[in-house]
C-alpha cells in the first residue's frame, strides 16, 4: 500500500473536500486501492445518494439498539450487534424501502415470484 493511501486509511479528516476529491479520484490513488485488494466505490461528483442505504443502516443500528445498551466488552457488543442484525433487522424490522416488510420476507417473495415465472 502506498504511503499516501496508508495515511489516508489511518487518518480521518484534515483536508478540504475539494483536495480530497482530487486525491481520491486520481489514477494513482485508484490503482493503489485496487492493488491493496479494496473495491473502489465512488459516485459522480456531488452525488449524495450513493451512501444513503449504508447511512440509514448505521443510523438505525445506533438509534434503535446501541444507544440504549451498555456493553462490558467488545466481544459482548459484537455478539449483541450481530444478533440484532441477523434476528431483528433482517427478519423482523420493517423497511419502508421494501414496502414495509422485513428483508427476509421481501427476499422470500422475490424467490417465489422468480420460481413462478
Amino acid at each position: 500500500m502506498s504511503g499516501k493511501l496508508s495515511r489516508t486509511v489511518l487518518r480521518r479528516g484534515g483536508e478540504s473536500n475539494l483536495s480530497s476529491l482530487v486525491e481520491y479520484s486520481s489514477k494513482k490513488y485508484i490503482d493503489s486501492v485496487k492493488k491493496a485488494g479494496f473495491k473502489v466505490s465512488m459516485s459522480r461528483r456531488g452525488n449524495c445518494f450513493d451512501n444513503a442505504p449504508t447511512e440509514s443502516f448505521w443510523g438505525a443500528l445506533k438509534q434503535e439498539f446501541v444507544y440504549h445498551r451498555r456493553f462490558k466488552t467488545r466481544l459482548e457488543a459484537k455478539a449483541a450487534i450481530q444478533e440484532w442484525i441477523e434476528v431483528f433487522y433482517n427478519r423482523i424490522r420493517r423497511h419502508s424501502s421494501l414496502g414495509n416488510v422485513a428483508p427476509a420476507v421481501w427476499a422470500g417473495k422475490r424467490i417465489k415470484k422468480k420460481e413462478a415465472a
